[in-house]
This record gives C-alpha cells, structure tokens and sequence, in this order.
C-alpha cells in the first residue's frame, strides 16, 4: 500500500508519480469501478459493508492508536478546537462506524426503484428508475468517520467514490480504508469504487474538483473556506452547505420546560457541529420567564452570550452586547447569540436574512404558528419543538449522511442513499412509433 507524504510524491511499481498523474490514475480507476459498482447486486454490496464493519470491531485497538497520532499531532499543531473534537476517536466512535455501516447494509438498496408509471395515450407506460450518480468526489477535515460513513452510502448506492480526508486525519482514514478494503475483497467488488487519497498535497484538491471526465458530482464537508473554495473553483457540480447559522425560536405559547431544553441541548449538547444552533430568538412575552432560566444553564457550560438590549436588561452586563456580525456567525464554539422579538414574522424574516438554510426550529403550542413556520422559514431542515441537533441523517433514518444540502438541486438537507442516486425516464412499449 502506498504511503501518505507531505510533498506528494508517490511511489508505485518502484517509480515517482507526481500528483497529477496519481490523481488521474484514481479517476479513471474509480470510472471503471462506477460501471461494475452500478450493475453490482444489493446481496455483494450488503457483504462488502458488513464484512468491512466486522473488520472494524477487529481493528478497533489499531485503528484508536493510529488516531491518537493524528490527535498528537494535531494538538502539537495548535488545530482549533472544534476540529480537534471532530478529529478525536474513541472505542465507542469506532463502534457507532460499525454499526452504521450494518445500518446502511440493512437499507432498502434504491438503485433500479421504479416509480410514477402511468399509461400515455398512445398505450406506452412511462414512469422513472433510480440509478447510481456515478463517480462521487468526498472533500472533508477532521472526522475520520466521514470515510467509513461516505464510502458506506456510495458504496450501497451503486456509486464509486474518491475520498479526500483532511491532513490531520491521514493515519485515521488509511486504517478505516483498509478495512473497507477488507469488505470489497470479500464481496468480488472491484478495490477502486472506494479510494483513499493517500496524498496530503493540497493540490490534489484542485485537481479532483476539475476531473470533469471522471468525477460526476463533488460533496465537500468542511469549514466555510473550504466549501466556498471548492464552490468557486470546481467544474463538477457540487452538493453543497457553506455554513450552519441555524435558530430556535421560542414562541409566545411554548411550554417553558420544553422550550429550555430544546434550547439548551441545541447549543450545548455539542458545539462544533453544523446543526449546533448560534441563535436563540425568544418572543418578547417569554423573554423573562426563558432568560432567566436559561441564563445560569449556559454559564454553568461556559457559554458566552451575546444579546440584544432586552436580553442584556434581564440578564446584565455578563452579556457582552450583540453587533450585526454577530447574527451571520457561526461560531462553532460555546459562544451564542440571542435576540428578543416582538413576534413570529419578526423571527421568521431574522432567521431568513441572516440564517444559512440549515436547519432551524420553533418551540410552540400553536398549531397555526407553527405551520406558518414550516412553510415560510427557508431552510432544508426545519422543525417543530425538537432541537435542531436532530437534524441528522441517522436520526431521519437515512442509516448515515454523506453530508447535508442547503443547494437548491436534486437533494436538500441529510444526503442519504436517495441523495446519491438520479431518476431517468423509462419507457415500456409494445411496437410504438411517432406518427
């Protein structure tokens, strides 16, 4: 197996390869394995997936050392604190990969699903087939368990992925790689519909998003920097969110104990997190009643708050005073926003104007309200008293998530199997012609 280097200097069959070539190498490798992987039967890909998570268990003291590595070296990096909480594995993170790709194993297999068949006129039966994407370029930082997740959902949708972990992450997904490997191998599934990049030259990067020849759609998961480099550069389509602004709203005719935890567990159950909430808006009714239960909770966590001037008249000056910025930022930290509004059109034109169309979510007892909610709030998740960290492919039952979507395009919110397979057209006739 090849060795990751720095420079990107690859060695195979004893000669240099420099990036570019390698990197074609992996594209047309994964074209070829995207034509057997879409003809693959749902049995051979079930085996790959739990072959490769029974390999995870076994490996499971392996693959916790060689991230430990990575996390030394990340913290002797100085590498911020949410991306080293989303570098760190443990026992129980290898365990949840495990289980997630017997989840996704266990998933209706929606390649060759047929749907809205009617009869035209002229007696042909149209209706439409889901098929494999094809070639799926992954960019992601930090979490190792992006590579067994993505390759897991790629895999069992028919497609043949190339993944781009971060630097940071690179002894983590080889030992993960190598047990999807093992899967593969078991299941006479061709080695390259799932590759690794084994290269930490970021060139790599530019080279991927512009494989227009062998790369059919690129899904980036990182920070901003990332997302909108790839967005402005790449010449295959991307599935994309550039940031996770996401909201609660308490309502006028929430129920306050409901409303606290939503809140509460939305910002703090953990903060580096994309559906992790950065703003608490709070009807001008519930302001007291919600911040001064709310206020001690978040110091008890460390939380900074940032408020407007109602919000800092009821809990002081231990509230540093809200600018403008501070509305559009995600923080990915324990640092939150919060605003009180006069009512729920003032919240849903605040969440609109300066919210990401993640995922945001009203606590209420009005069924009206909350409608109007659902409908008017432009986001790809959005939800009724629960807290927006259930805005999750697992959670929606999708098995897993290859990321989430806040594009406009054949998917929007969690990428699940459905995510990364296309419909076409399918015609059935018994001697047709135009006439």
């Amino acid at each position: 197996m090849m060795n990751p280097t720095p420079k990107g200097d690859l060695k195979t069959g004893g000669a240099n390869m420099d990036v570019e070539t390698y990197m074609k190498q992996l594209g047309k490798a994964a074209r070829a394995a995207s034509q057997a992987m879409a003809r693959a039967d749902t049995r051979a890909k079930n085996q790959a997936l739990l072959v490769a998570a029974d390999a995870l268990e076994r490996e499971i003291d392996a693959l916790v050392a060689a991230n430990a590595q990575d996390v030394e070296a990340a913290r002797a990096n100085r590498l911020e604190p949410a991306l080293l909480d989303r570098l760190t594995m443990s026992e129980k993170t290898v365990l949840a990969m495990a289980q997630g790709l017997r989840d996704i194993a266990g998933l209706a297999d929606p390649v060759g699903e047929m749907s809205d068949f009617a009869f035209r006129p002229s007696g042909i039966h149209v209706g439409k087939m889901r098929v494999p994407l094809g070639v799926i370029g992954i960019i992601y930082e930090s979490r190792p368990n992006v590579t067994a997740d993505a390759a897991a959902l790629c895999l069992k949708s028919g497609n043949a992925t190339i993944l781009r972990g971060g630097s940071e992450a690179i002894r983590s997904n080889q030992a993960i790689y190598r047990c999807l490997l093992e899967g593969l191998r078991a299941a006479n599934l061709p080695e390259a519909a799932v590759q690794v990049l084994e290269t930490t030259d970021r060139r790599a990067v530019d080279l991927m998003i512009r494989m227009k020849d062998n790369v059919d759609v690129i899904v980036p998961r990182g920070g901003a920097g990332l997302i909108a480099h790839i967005a402005e550069n790449a010449l295959v389509p991307v599935i994309k969110h550039l940031e996770g602004n996401c909201h609660v709203y308490i309502d006028e005719s929430a129920i306050l104990d409901r409303a606290v935890e939503i809140a509460f567990n939305a910002k703090t159950q953990r903060y580096g997190t994309c559906n992790t909430i950065e703003s608490l808006l709070i009807h001008a009714k519930e302001a007291t009643a919600s911040l001064e239960r709310l206020g001690p909770m978040f110091a008890s966590k460390g939380v900074e708050l940032r408020g407007c001037p109602r919000v800092r008249e009821v809990l002081g000056d231990s509230v540093l005073p809200a600018t403008e910025d501070d509305w559009y930022r995600e923080y990915l930290a324990p640092i939150l926003a919060v605003k009180v509004v006069k009512d729920l059109d003032e919240a849903i034109e605040h969440i609109n104007q300066y919210g990401s169309h993640h995922t945001d979510a009203i606590v209420t007892e009005n069924y009206t309200r909350a409608r109007r909610f659902l409908r008017e709030v432009d986001s790809s998740s959005v939800l009724v008293n629960a807290s927006t960290r259930m805005a999750d492919g697992a959670e929606y039952g999708l098995g897993a998530e290859i990321g989430t979507s806040t594009d406009r395009i054949h998917v929007r919110g969690p990428v699940g199997l459905h995510g990364l397979t296309i419909e076409k057209w399918v015609v059935f006739g018994d001697g047709q012609i135009r006439r």
